[in-house]
């Protein structure tokens, strides 16, 4: 996996302190790229910019304007202009749709849609004028999943404001990056264990439980690759990355013959 395409650029990766934001952050920085580190967990920030020996730490709160106020200030003393600013920031409320409350509406919305676009609006001014605006959405948009209907609601009023985006700065490029389930990351370790449970039985038998996950390392390394052969391609847009587990989908069926296949063989 080659990040050479990110030496010397400079990026803002919000959602930085895990997962798919902080892989790609790590990645930047090793590569020689500027690159500021936003997230609310500012301990996790500082743990991070140690850790790769590099990186400006910036905690922000995408719910509150005078923080990615802070956000822009920072990135226009240390990395601006911007050549990528990715968005990996989100939170599911894991509820079915009859027990979703209002606030778990708030919650999804204020984060996955309005905080998304606060960031956006906040940062405007200091991205190059081919800037890569990339923010992670789910597989879930186009193929709903029992109990994650409030964050498959955001997710898509978030890629339809995308769309918006790019209609009205078309000299940018904005980029929706859809994912598929993908581990390790911290998506899931603010539900309820029996929320856990319940969800994931419902998701295996609509048959929408991956087999296989795919690798967040592995997502990052392809990740990098192309939005940095991007950042240096300024005359193309992308307004769409798909990645998927090639595997087929686990269902109780499948399950259920695997294991019976299991046992014939151990007999």
């Amino acid at each position: 996996m080659s990040t050479t395409a990110l030496a010397r650029r400079s990026l803002v990766v919000v959602g930085a302190s895990s997962g798919i934001g902080r892989g790609v952050a790590e990645r930047g920085i090793r590569a020689g790229a500027k690159v500021v580190l936003a997230a609310r967990r500012a301990a996790a920030l500082s743990e991070l910019v140690a850790e790769v020996g590099g990186g400006h730490a910036v905690p922000t709160d995408l719910r509150d304007d005078e923080s990615c106020r802070r956000l822009a200030d920072k990135v226009a003393a240390v990395a601006a202009p911007v050549d990528l600013l990715l968005i990996s920031a989100g939170t599911a409320p894991l509820r079915r749709m009859a027990r979703t409350s209002p606030q778990d509406w708030e919650a999804a919305l204020s984060t996955n849609l309005v905080g998304v676009h606060r960031v956006i609006v906040a940062l405007l001014g200091q991205l190059s004028p081919t800037a890569v605006v990339a923010v992670v959405s789910s597989e879930v948009v186009h193929a709903p999943r029992s109990h994650l209907g409030a964050y498959g609601a955001s997710k898509a009023a978030l890629e339809h404001t995308l769309q918006q985006w790019q209609e009205e700065h078309p000299w940018l490029r904005f980029t929706t990056i859809s994912l598929g389930a993908t581990v390790p990351t911290e998506f899931g370790h603010q539900f309820a264990p029996d929320d856990i449970v319940e969800a994931f039985s419902a998701w295996t038998s609509a048959g929408r439980n991956a087999a296989v996950f795919m690798n967040t390392d592995e997502v990052c390394d392809l990740l990098v690759s192309v939005l940095g052969s991007l950042i240096e391609a300024p005359s193309v847009g992308m307004p769409r990355i798909e990645l998927r587990s090639p595997a087929p989908p686990e269902t109780e069926q499948s399950t259920a013959l695997a294991n019976a296949g299991d046992q014939t063989a151990e007999q």
